[in-house]
């Protein structure tokens, strides 16, 4: 989850929306006396993209007539997750898979609402989640344009396309994806794909991103909504086994704070949140240096929330 920070945040390692509509109302049971008037704290990690997550998340609340205060940039989830547990905070974006990581280290979960669900067994019984995004921000194995345009590989191509000319290929990634089962273990065993040849570069950060975009690298792991994804034409091949978890954005809910329009907003917001949109918006952020309060407004009216 961006990632990048996600992981380094949690210490650990985003593609479908889970739950939707077949989740119940989360707050249904519980004690949810806010006062409509009272205000709404949204509160955000120390990475652009928790920022940027933030302020959709604070406006979408807005437009609906909640009043909204912010806490930006304040820290690691070590932090965030105590200040919403003392009602500090009433909103956070989270990702579910990095989140469940830092409630629970051995958890491995098959299916994005067994991720959820996980989740939930283990939260702080003052906190809750609403429904998740198809927005992920996650691990993924992506090719250059130039390999992408050889081997014919487009956005509709998976993993296991590539595993096929895998002996012409090699990957680039952090020193220990070459023993992870989410890196060339879990490549080999779940997709046949072994690669030429394996760079032991950093997590999805420069190194590995200057190494795919000059061709050092034909493929390598890349976070889903890195902007280098955009400029340089990379192809992020698809993941229909799961290889890669799962990471998508969820709202982290103080159970009390929020009425019930605000949840409303929220679960509306989260069903038209893809990865697609993330990346779009990240990379006017991070790339055009554009307002994220700015940007998260222009997206909300360009899908109806504002």
């Amino acid at each position: 989850m961006a990632v990048v920070a996600v992981a380094a945040l949690t210490a650990a390692p985003l593609v479908a929306g889970c739950g939707g509509s077949d989740k119940k109302d989360p707050l249904a049971s519980s004690n949810n006396t806010k006062p409509s008037g009272s205000t709404v704290v949204v509160g955000s990690n120390n990475f652009a993209e928790s920022i940027l997550l933030a302020d959709i998340y604070g406006e979408a609340l807005k437009a609906k007539g909640v009043k909204v205060s912010y806490k930006p940039n304040i820290g690691s989830r070590e932090t965030t997750y105590g200040l919403l547990k003392n009602g500090s905070i009433t909103v956070l974006p989270e990702y579910n898979g990095a989140l469940l990581a830092y409630l629970d280290a051995k958890a491995a979960p098959t299916t994005a609402a067994a991720t959820d669900a996980a989740i939930t067994a283990k939260l702080d019984p003052k906190l809750t989640l609403l429904t998740d995004s198809p927005a992920e921000d996650k691990d993924s194995l992506t090719v250059n344009a130039t390999t992408a345009a050889k081997f014919h590989l487009t956005a509709d191509s998976t993993i296991a396309d590539l595993a096929k000319v895998g002996s012409q290929v090699s990957i680039g990634a952090s020193p220990e994806f070459q023993t992870r089962q989410q890196g060339l273990v879990g490549l080999k065993s779940q997709y046949g794909l072994t690669p030429k040849s394996f760079k032991a570069l950093d997590a999805g950060g420069p190194l590995t991103e200057a190494a795919l975009k000059n061709d050092n690298v034909q493929a390598a792991d890349i976070f889903t909504t890195d902007v280098t994804i955009a400029q340089e034409k990379f192809v992020v091949l698809k993941d229909p086994k799961n290889l890669f978890g799962f990471e998508n954005v969820v709202p982290l809910v103080y159970k009390t704070g929020l009425a019930q329009n605000g949840v409303d907003a929220l679960n509306a917001l989260s069903a038209k949140l893809t990865t697609e949109a993330l990346l779009a918006m990240d990379a006017q952020v991070q790339s055009d240096k554009k307002d994220p309060l700015d940007v998260a407004t222009t997206w909300l009216k360009s899908v109806g929330l504002a």
